[in-house]
This record gives C-alpha cells, sequence and structure tokens, in this order.
C-alpha cells in the first residue's frame, strides 16, 4: 500500500532532502501535498516531478491556515512539518488533530506549545516521530529498553563554529563566520542556532516534552565529529547510542518508514577512516543560551515559548546585521527574565509569542544602537 506524504517546508534543507529519499522510493510513497515559504520557482519544479496537484500546492509564507489544511488532506498519511520557527505551530497541530503520523523537524512548535500539543496528540491520536538528528537517535536508543529502566538522555552537540573560542574572542563575529557549520549544511536560522548552541537548549527542551523526561536528567556534550547523535544511559550503567555520518537523510527515511528502515545505508561509516570520537563538556560561560533554555524548559508554562520567540528576533536581527553575536543570548535573557504565565490554551501560546517578539525586538534595537 502506498502511503501518502505532505511536505511542508519543501524547499528548505529538510524537505529538499525529503524529496531526495522519496524519489528513490515512489512504489511505496508518494507525494501529495508540497507547501514553500518563498522559493516559488523551486516549488512549483518539485510539483511537477513529483505530479502533486495543482490545489495541494501552496506558496504561503503568510497563510498558517493554508498550512494546517494541508496538514490534515485526508491523502496524507505522514506530514513532515520542516517549516521554519513558529510559523510551523498550526502544521503540527493540524497534524496531530487529523491523527497523523507527523515527522517532525520544526523544534519550535513543540517547544513553544509542549502542553497543547500534547493535548492534541491526546485528542486525535496523531504519533510524533523526530527528524532532528538527535532525537532520532534517542527514539531509535530507547527501543533498547523500557520508559522506566531510562536513567538519562545524553544529547550530542557539534559545538558550532565557534567551539574552544572564548568570550572575547567573539566580540566582532560575522554573519559569514557564524554561518559557516563545520559538519552540517543547514538553513540559515538553525544555523546560528547552532553558533550560540541555543539549537541545542531548543533540543534540551524538546527531549522533554517527547521522551517524557525531567531536565535534570537530559545532559549535553559537545562531539565536534556529530557521529554520535545522541545516547540513552538505562539504570544498569549500559549506555545504547547511534552513531552514522552526519546525512539528514537517515532520520527523515526513519521518520518516513518507522518503525521499518528503509533500504538505503544513508550516513554508513567507514570505520577504517573514523579515527577518533571526541566528547567535552560544553562552556556555559561563552555560550549561555544553553544555560537560558535549561532556565525556560524548568520554569515552565509559556517561557519555552517566550525563549523561542525573543531567539528567533535575535537571530534575525542579527543576520539583518542590527545586533551583535554576542547580544543574541543577551536579548533572549532579557526578554525571558520578565517572567512568563500557564500554557494551558493555544491563545496563551499565541499571545506570550507575540509579547515576547515585541518586546525582544525593542531590545534588539537599543543594543544595536549602543
Amino acid at each position: 500500500m502506498t502511503r501518502g506524504v505532505a511536505i511542508l517546508g519543501s524547499t528548505g534543507s529538510i524537505g529538499t532532502q525529503a524529496l531526495d529519499v522519496l524519489a528513490h522510493h515512489r512504489d511505496e510513497y508518494r507525494v501529495v501535498a508540497l507547501a514553500a515559504g518563498r522559493d516559488s520557482e523551486l516549488l512549483a519544479r518539485q510539483a511537477a516531478e513529483f505530479d502533486v496537484p495543482r490545489e495541494h500546492v501552496r506558496a504561503c509564507a503568510d497563510a498558517p491556515g493554508a498550512l494546517a489544511e494541508l496538514a490534515s488532506l485526508p491523502e496524507a498519511d505522514v506530514v513532515l512539518n520542516a517549516v521554519v520557527g513558529f510559523a510551523g505551530l498550526p502544521v503540527t497541530m493540524a497534524a496531530l488533530e487529523a491523527g497523523k503520523r507527523l515527522a517532525l523537524a520544526n523544534k519550535e512548535s513543540l517547544i513553544a506549545a509542549g502542553p497543547v500539543v500534547a493535548k492534541a496528540r491526546a485528542a486525535g491520536g496523531g504519533e510524533i516521530i523526530p527528524v532532528d538528528s538527535e532525537h532520532s537517535a534517542v527514539w531509535q536508543c530507547l527501543r533498547a529498553g523500557r520508559a522506566s529502566e531510562v536513567s538519562r538522555i545524553v544529547l550530542t552537540a557539534s559545538g558550532g563554529p565557534f567551539r574552544g573560542r572564548t568570550r572575547a574572542q567573539l566580540q566582532e563575529v560575522t554573519i559569514a563566520d557564524a554561518l559557516a557549520h563545520p559538519t552540517w549544511n543547514m538553513g540559515a536560522k538553525i544555523t546560528i542556532d547552532s553558533s550560540t548552541l541555543m539549537n541545542k537548549g531548543l533540543e534540551v527542551i524538546e527531549a522533554h516534552e517527547l521522551f517524557d523526561v525531567g531536565f535534570d536528567r537530559i545532559d549535553v556534550v559537545v562531539h565536534p565529529q556529530s557521529v554520535v547523535h545522541s545516547m540513552v544511559e538505562f539504570c544498569d550503567g549500559a549506555t545504547i547510542a547511534q552513531l552514522s555520518m552526519p546525512d539528514m537523510r537517515l532520520p527523515i527515511a526513519l521518520a518516513l518508514g518507522a518503525p521499518n528502515r528503509l533500504p538505503i545505508p544513508y550516513g554508513a561509516i567507514d570505520w577504517a577512516t573514523l579515527g577518533r570520537l571526541d566528547f567535552e563538556v560544553p562552556d556555559l560561560e561563552t555560550f549561555p543560551c544553553l544555560a537560558l533554555a535549561y532556565e525556560a524548559g524548568r520554569m515552565g508554562g509559556t517561557a519555552p515559548a517566550i525563549l523561542s520567540a525573543a531567539n528567533e528576533v535575535a537571530v534575525d536581527a542579527f543576520l539583518g546585521g542590527r545586533l551583535a553575536w554576542t547580544d543574541i543570548a543577551a536579548v533572549v535573557a532579557e526578554v525571558l527574565s520578565a517572567g512568563a504565565g500557564n500554557a494551558d490554551e493555544i491563545g496563551d501560546v499565541l499571545e506570550a509569542d507575540r509579547r515576547a517578539r515585541e518586546r525582544a525586538a525593542a531590545v534588539a534595537v537599543t543594543r544595536g544602537a549602543a
């Protein structure tokens, strides 16, 4: 039986790699919907190549309702949410409420609205299979034991382009410097998040929401080779890790086919040339965004939504040349310090996001002018 796949965010890094996977499995999968924000020309080429009905192709950067509509199509068995940032929340909600498999690459929606997303998943009967390489690794490792046997989750971080530098050395970081990731080819926003370690902080919150593990049992280690994608330590001291060369097509393929694996060896390791695997403790003084994410996660309520929104605004200001790289964390910290509320309903999350963006924009202007 052919499985229908909707890819929302199809022209970005995750979306294009997902289509590359599907191109090799046309007998098992068919693309039933595509959506993209800005690259309408590439979107049109993708639709033609995969014979997607015109009414299910949307260039909708400013139309969340259109994204939600595609996510709930009856023809879509799997919805890949590769939309960038908080704009992916309607996709997550619609897919889960419709009982779909949600292949989740948009971490911000789960982070900002964790309790609300959990309600949608319970009500609609949908499932979440993570696409982030780290959470996909944890998902795979957890198959080795029962939830009650988990001692801790260890997420690995590449350390980004600035690993080993001091805060003083990062005062004059350029946009090009921050976009030069040593191991992954990703979109601009997530690449900047990787450089500040905010991406890893967001993943800590996401792991808490996905796997129901407390923040005191989620650790981060820097692993520059990006071969060990994450680990799970069990109560008897055994640690199970998932290893592969950096290739996002592996977790994408697994999210599409789970619990089965698609028979193309994305990321296979040549053990004769790998050489070494290194691990080190993250430098929280130089990269305070990771500590801010733990703080927001422990605060709960709307704090993760505030963290995510303020970070999006600060990163956008940095990419626009209006804010220094070292001030990204400062903007987020100042906005988060104002406190948080409850996140019982979607309206609570939307309002917290709106206020955090307004506050972050004002703080970014002040710091950018300093």
